[in-house]
């Protein structure tokens, strides 16, 4: 089975780019405190990369 991870938006995404807020809708998630599961791919690490300062990111067992 792949590895999957957990994203949580931890910060508002109000007064960033418009690429980032993009890219976190694009995760699927929208407010602080929303998380999804998403598997673990060099796309989505790449997502994560680029918003990092929004987000919290932990593996599921």
């Amino acid at each position: 089975m792949a590895k999957q991870i957990k994203i949580t938006q931890v910060k508002s995404q109000i007064h960033t780019l418009k690429a980032h807020k993009a890219t976190i809708k694009a995760l699927g998630l929208g407010r602080p405190n929303y998380s999804t599961v998403k598997i673990d791919t060099p796309q989505i690490r790449g997502m994560i990369d680029k918003v990092k300062y929004l987000l919290k990111v932990e593996e599921v067992k």
